[in-house]
């Protein structure tokens, strides 16, 4: 196995046509907690990404859930970072799938152009270490929001345009309205 990325929460290694997630133990917690945390937040992260899969959302697929050891094993998606190829067209695609993703009531919680792989002509979203099930209209816009600074910041040469692709087809009156209001309270906090 070759590690390929390390967060916070874990280590990422890549191993043939499988990537596996290996939640690191934190030695400040206390060890049942601790391992009480990892195991319910992998079983979490398969859970929502088994249910954006059924909701038609391109995902990797799970292979193993190993709640002993802590690691979650998924299909390893052949295909360029999205930050690396972004197009303003691509983010109707995006649109799209967030769409659908936030209809099934999930917010991915790091919803930037590096959780997103261009697999054909599909834009797969991946790392839901940081994702939740929500009801909630404004976690959603958060989710919106998140995507919008990722365009400003590593994508600015085309944000603009992109943004506009992207609300092309993510067509929820209620929480693009919530979206405007979260972009109004950031802007006076200063």
């Amino acid at each position: 196995m070759k590690l390929i990325a390390q967060g916070a929460e874990a280590k990422i290694y890549e191993s043939g046509s499988k990537i596996v997630k290996d939640r690191i133990k934190k030695g400040y917690r206390l060890p049942e907690i601790d391992k009480k945390l990892r195991r319910t937040r992998t079983r979490a992260e398969a859970r929502l990404i088994r249910m954006a899969s059924r909701a038609g959302v391109p995902v990797p697929k799970i292979l193993e859930v190993d709640d002993k050891q802590m690691k979650l094993e998924i299909e390893n998606i052949e295909g360029s970072k999205v930050r690396d190829v972004l197009t303003p067209e691509m983010c109707k695609l995006i649109g799209k799938e967030l769409l659908k993703l936030h209809k099934a009531n999930i917010v991915h919680g790091d919803l930037t152009t590096s959780n997103m792989i261009l697999r054909g002509k599909e834009v797969v979203l991946i790392d839901f270490g940081l994702s939740q099930y929500s009801e909630k209209v404004e976690d959603k816009a958060v989710d919106i929001h998140l995507f919008k600074e990722c365009l400003k910041s590593k994508h600015f040469d085309i944000w603009l345009s992109c943004w506009k692709h992207f609300l092309q087809s993510y067509k929820s009156k209620d929480i693009l309205k919530r979206l405007e209001i979260v972009e109004r309270r950031g802007k006076y906090k200063h």
